[in-house]
């Protein structure tokens, strides 16, 4: 393959269910970019629980975050571009307020939450800044809204249904998010590869959940994890192992990497 740059998705992906970059993850990524190849992170995570593991890594590449609603300077952190989503809010509070859900609106000033759980809290210790709102969220104003995400215990496509006009909405299975419409992890990539002359086909996407399918179609090589449901699969070219047993690195090695008399030819 004749790949100039590699974008991968960091949940179900890059990280282990806990959280963790492997060794062997870690150091085929770095293989890869003492090669020459260029590597992106690109997830629905938000800059402040992504930047620690793009340092981790060494990165210097801008960070595709909130599923391409933003893109931050890889070196700064500065926010270089972002979409800001607009929906209906007195329909989504109204169908919210009252469900057993957590919604959580992610701004380019912090995080607006109707409850805080366990995965808030793992964002508020990686990335060190707690969430600016916990409540009630007819009650508090904000601007410049990036993401939504409501979260429920199953999915709940009858309510993501009614903010398709308006929003460009992704179905999970314990419930859906919306960015502004035509925003997606692949719109980013694309604004990316022309700012560094790259083409698509030397591209690879690697991911694992329905908010990877646009990239991994539209890119030349696209890899689904082997946790992605049959749906990311079907959008692939390639499917590898599990996130927990270093299915990134496996993909690497085997396509990616070149030997010492690879480059001699």
């Amino acid at each position: 393959m004749n790949i100039r740059a590699v974008f991968i998705d960091m949940d179900g992906t890059l990280l282990t269910v806990s959280n963790y970059i492997s060794r062997r993850n870690m150091e085929s990524i770095n293989k890869l970019i003492n090669q020459g190849v260029m590597v992106f992170l690109a997830t629905g995570r938000h800059y402040e629980v992504t930047a620690p593991y793009h340092k981790e890594i060494g990165l210097q590449t801008p960070m595709i975050c909130l599923n391409g609603a933003a893109i931050h300077d890889g070196e700064t952190g500065r926010m270089i571009q972002m979409e800001a989503v607009k929906v209906n809010e007195e329909l989504l509070h109204h169908l919210t307020a009252e469900t057993p859900c957590n919604v959580i609106i992610h701004t380019a000033n912090g995080l607006y939450c109707k409850e805080t759980n366990e995965e808030i809290d793992y964002w508020t210790k990686v990335g060190q800044i707690p969430p600016r709102y916990i409540g009630d969220l007819r009650q508090v104003n904000y601007n410049d809204v990036l993401k939504y995400s409501v979260r429920t215990s199953d999915q709940i496509i009858e309510i993501s249904a009614l903010f398709k006009k308006e929003a460009e909405v992704i179905n999970w299975n314990d419930g859906f998010e919306m960015v502004a419409s035509n925003v997606s992890k692949w719109s980013a990539i694309k604004k990316l590869l022309r700012a560094y002359r790259i083409n698509p086909n030397e591209v690879v996407a690697i991911g694992d959940g329905p908010n990877d399918i646009e990239m991994l179609r539209q890119v030349g090589t696209g890899v689904a994890m082997g946790n992605a449901s049959e749906e990311v699969k079907a959008a692939s070219d390639f499917v590898t192992g599990h996130h927990e047993n270093d299915g990134l690195a496996e993909f690497i090695e085997r396509y990616l990497l070149r030997s010492k008399e690879t480059f001699a030819i």
